[in-house]
């Protein structure tokens, strides 16, 4: 699939059979679902590397050919521009870049071993699915495990052992407008909790009319489930805890089912499909003056809101309970070595440089050919690499600093999170069902009784 993870395309809505990735939003899960069928969701043991018995060369080699496969795209264009600074590092070792579809090609070649990359990108909702496939790399990876942000080295553990290299962070934001909450006179400092948000929401309105429906409501069942473990991730929560076992029909998606049905109850959301026309041609008709979503909403404020460009501004999220944590991540991706890689040991170094190193995060997120400001749309995973702004302010936030904002929030970020191996294949259970409940046909003790049900017997007992 050609979709650009940084170029933010808008999509149409897809149907609630299909996956969810994050910034190229929904990739199909037929792939999932073939390797569900053949037994490969079952999460085996990953190797030390010394011990795979799978891979070959040198672990301490500085010479070679590596495959390293990314999505087309602008990412693509910007990590092939880092390569320059890797080979000042390792001029002896070459690399290809290749621009593939990963979410397509990726499973199909590690559970064959033909032509197998050395590396690769995936998103973290997909990790699970082909862990036993992936290189152990916890030796290599143990001089920075203590500088990672605790949830990206969660999503890449498997069997206590890390088995990816964490790459983006998407911090959950309120985006809000400015100008439109001085004028219902709501101070942003007065929104600390939900049960605020739903007071300002309503002044908003009062201010603005019935037209005025104040708060986004997500109506893609995909982004839907996506948006929900947002919101569950800020509780300390996810659908499956450390053993495996699913905890959807818990008080922390209680909270967010209700937090739902009270804007619909309460006529408060605009209920449309992310940055999809009839979302942008809401949004610059001042309809819309929260969006609670991941750091890479940025992306409307600075180039598809023509009408409101510039009056858009970020704050952490609401708490859940007054003085409760603000931070949540949604979505993600890293990077994973397969087993049966060529030379392995080469990829690492390069990953190292990459994510690692001040010359190859700064030459990602910084000012860059592709991107004059750099990339604002995520934050770097690694600790060190939050010391320092990479990117440019916002000019869709009016020139706010988004980087002080959304690093802000990495501290209170729960590290206790857990990617379901039938993740993907659970939208059309609890996304759609969330949306039945956006119509009015579920109550939110429904939607969570029935998902939980649903998915315990259709997909976590068939595994």
């Amino acid at each position: 699939m050609s979709r650009q993870f940084d170029s933010l395309t808008p999509d149409a809505p897809l149907s609630d059979t299909q996956a969810i990735s994050r910034r190229s939003f929904l990739k199909t899960s037929a792939t999932m679902g073939a390797l569900a069928a053949a037994g490969s969701f079952g999460l085996a043991a990953c190797n030390s590397p010394s011990a795979s018995g799978t891979a070959t060369g040198s672990a301490t080699a500085t010479e070679g050919t590596i495959t390293i496969w990314d999505r087309s795209g602008d990412l693509f264009q910007v990590f092939d521009a880092t390569i320059a600074t890797f080979n000042k590092k390792y001029p002896k070792i070459t690399v290809k870049h290749v621009s593939v579809d990963v979410d397509s090609k990726l499973p199909t070649t590690l559970n064959t071993g033909v032509n197998v990359p050395d590396g690769s990108f995936y998103e973290d909702t997909n990790l699970p699915v082909l862990a036993s496939h992936y290189y152990d790399i916890t030796d290599w990876i143990h001089p920075y495990t203590k500088d990672i942000v605790p949830f990206k080295l969660r999503v890449n553990t498997h069997n206590d052992r890390v088995v990816g290299i964490p790459w983006d962070l998407d911090p959950g934001l309120l985006y809000y407008r400015e100008d439109m909450l001085q004028e219902a006179g709501v101070s942003p400092d007065s929104i600390q909790t939900y049960d605020d948000l739903l007071e300002a929401a309503h002044k908003v309105q009062d201010k603005f009319g019935p037209k005025c429906k104040p708060i986004h409501l997500e109506q893609d069942p995909g982004l839907t489930q996506l948006w929900v473990e947002m919101f569950a991730n800020q509780q300390g929560s996810s659908m499956v805890d450390a053993s495996g076992k699913l905890q959807l029909n818990s008080q922390p998606y209680l909270n967010v089912m209700n937090f739902l049905n009270r804007v619909r109850t309460e006529n408060l959301g605009t209920r449309a499909v992310y940055f999809s026309p009839g979302d942008i041609a809401a949004i610059d008709a001042n309809q819309v003056a929260f969006y609670p979503w991941a750091v890479w909403a940025v992306y409307g404020a600075d180039l598809l809101f023509k009408k409101s460009k510039g009056k858009w501004r970020a704050m952490p999220l609401p708490a859940w309970t007054k003085g409760g944590a603000r931070g949540a991540v949604m979505g993600g991706s890293s990077f994973i070595i397969p087993k049966k890689a060529k030379n392995p040991h080469l990829a690492w170094l390069f990953y190292e440089h990459l994510v690692f190193s001040k010359e190859g995060y700064s030459a990602v997120y910084g000012p860059n050919k592709i991107y004059p400001g750099g990339i604002n749309t995520s934050l770097p995973s690694y600790l060190p690499a939050l010391q320092t702004q990479l990117y440019k302010n916002s000019d869709g936030l009016g020139g706010q600093n988004l980087w002080d904002v959304a690093t802000g929030t990495v501290k209170d970020i729960p590290g206790n999170f857990y990617v379901a191996p039938w993740y993907n294949q659970a939208v059309p259970y609890f996304g759609t069902n969330v949306q039945r409940m956006l119509d009015g046909q579920m109550t939110p003790q429904q939607v969570l009784q029935k998902s939980s049900s649903d998915i315990q017997t259709k997909l976590v007992d068939r595994q």
